[in-house]
């Protein structure tokens, strides 16, 4: 198989949740690169019909289909609409998430603690069942969870948020394991800190920009594109005998 080939994700149909900017944006643009059928995927359609567009305009396939995660009755809608349009699925990336108190841990108000619950892990979990159940019966896939570095190394001030990112990298791991035999590979992408809007209060704080560099080696903040070639790795026949892993794009954070 020719590195081309590899990474060929042709005749295969995408989905990218939070896929109207940001991380998101990028992975779903990647995948399209390589010749996926993207169905781009966040809240709000607008959102989703400009990316949508974009990836058509620069000669992709890509379709727009809104889903807030956080919502049951949405996430049931959003499969049944892929089923019946598609039929098929070959690639989840569970990349929206909801971060909506930054602040002290014991301070955190309940509706903020749920929404960050039933987003970030509640979703991810009934996303990746919908569409594990799909890649099952078509014989595989694989299923890439956007978690973050503060699943390893809690984030401070975002209490709540590292906590459900470390669910989502033992729930990456939990699947992994079950799913192995059905030749679906699910796998967790860790980034560090991304110069995009959902960071912004992390990004944009000189304050806490500096203190979060001295821990990277590479001295810089990620753009969004910088996370989207490891996706696109662990989407494709090049990632074929990885499962469970959680792979880290964090200039060296995690080592810093």
């Amino acid at each position: 198989m020719t590195p081309n080939e590899m990474f060929d994700l042709t005749g295969r149909v995408a989905v990218v949740t939070g896929a109207s900017r940001g991380i998101g944006e990028a992975i779903a643009h990647a995948l399209a690169g390589a010749g996926a059928h993207v169905i781009v995927s966040s809240r709000k359609i607008d959102g989703c019909e400009a990316v949508a567009a974009a990836i058509r305009e620069a000669g992709g396939s890509a379709e727009a289909l809104t889903c807030h995660i956080g919502d049951m009755d949405q996430i049931e809608s959003f499969w049944n609409a892929v089923r019946d349009k598609h039929g098929k699925v070959h690639v989840l990336v569970n990349n929206a998430a909801a971060n909506p108190y930054f602040g002290p841990t014991i301070d955190t108000p309940l509706d903020a603690f749920q929404k960050t619950l039933d987003v970030n892990v509640r979703g991810y979990f009934y996303m990746t069942v919908h569409a594990s159940r799909m890649m099952i019966e078509q014989g595989g896939g694989s299923i890439i969870n956007v978690a973050s570095i503060n699943g390893k190394n809690p984030g401070l001030l975002q209490g709540v948020y590292s906590i459900t990112k470390a669910a989502v990298i033992n729930m990456t791991e939990s699947f992994a394991k079950e799913l192995g035999t059905s030749k679906v590979r699910v796998n967790a992408l860790l980034p560090g800190g991304t110069d995009t809007k959902f960071a912004s209060a992390l990004v944009k704080n000189d304050s806490i920009r500096e203190t979060m560099l001295q821990h990277v080696p590479l001295k810089r903040i990620a753009a969004p594109d910088e996370m989207a070639g490891a996706v696109l790795y662990l989407a494709s026949d090049a990632a074929s005998y990885c499962t469970g892993t959680t792979l880290a794009v964090d200039g060296g954070y995690l080592i810093g």
